[in-house]
């Protein structure tokens, strides 16, 4: 990943989102420190998707039925 000062950025943003459009992704740095990636769009959406992924199974996982109850008995008793 190409690092690249925040002036630099500002002053070729266009040239910037051109690579980006083909797949590549750059840092932006202000004084040195990193700020900002910018990143395909399609590299975004699939980090989102795998973490929304992640935290469903997580909650999924932390449900627990007591006393002989099921997801059918749970409807049934919700619809009540």
């Amino acid at each position: 990943m190409q690092k690249i000062g925040a002036f630099d950025a500002k002053t070729h943003f266009s040239a910037l989102l051109g690579r980006v459009q083909q797949g590549e992704s750059i840092s932006i740095t202000l004084r040195g420190v990193p700020v900002a990636i910018l990143v395909p769009i399609d590299v975004y959406q699939a980090e989102q998707k795998s973490e929304i992924l992640d935290a469903f199974y997580k909650w999924r996982k932390g449900i627990r039925w007591d006393d002989g109850m099921n997801t059918k008995k749970a409807i049934a008793k919700g619809r009540r």
